[in-house]
């Protein structure tokens, strides 16, 4: 299997207290392993799903709404993988104090 396309980080907001970055990706597009440093949100900008691949090998769908966020807190580490047929984006706001 060849290498995934990577997700497109946009950096929309970038301050002391906080940063928001949009994320596009591609149908089969990824992140790229990360280790979340700050707490942080998510708000998807469509409906769908992502793959989570996860350190321990296992792997999860997440299904996410539009304008539905959720939150996470620092440490997380994943890949994060386009599962959808179209093009899929979220916002992610870091937390950074």
């Amino acid at each position: 299997m060849g290498a995934r396309a990577q997700a497109v980080a946009t950096i929309k907001i970038d301050e002391p207290y906080a940063r928001v970055t949009e994320y596009r990706f591609s149908p089969g597009a990824e992140t790229g392993w990360h280790r979340h440093r700050h707490d942080y949100l998510v708000v998807p900008l469509l409906d769908g799903q992502l793959t989570l691949e996860q350190p321990d090998g296992s792997s999860r769908i997440a299904q996410l709404l539009t304008h539905q966020p959720y939150a996470r807190g620092a440490g997380v580490e994943h890949n994060v993988i386009n599962s959808n047929t179209y093009e899929f984006a979220f916002l992610e706001i870091e937390v950074l104090r």
